[in-house]
């Protein structure tokens, strides 16, 4: 499943105010950082969320849950590179 759910580019996310860059390769990664690190329930996030679920269940392609989780890691300020 995980060649079906990669990202075309990986998203880079700095999750702690000093902690180091995770790179995130898939859509696995990026839903797990939105349910364990992103913890404030926002409209985008709970976009991201069902993007990610939607391409896991083969029902949307891997570029709309980056969009989402892009746009989700921007609004908590983790965004490092797109």
């Amino acid at each position: 499943m995980t060649g079906l759910s990669r990202f075309e580019r990986p998203v880079v996310v700095q999750l702690r105010h000093h902690g180091s860059e995770r790179i995130v390769l898939d859509v696995n990664d990026a839903a797990a950082i939105l349910l364990r690190d992103l913890p404030r329930e926002t409209e985008k996030r709970k976009i991201a969320m069902d993007a990610c679920l939607q391409v896991l269940r083969g029902q949307a392609h891997p570029p709309a849950a980056r969009r989402a989780f892009v746009a989700a890691a921007l609004e908590a300020k983790i965004l490092r590179g797109d």
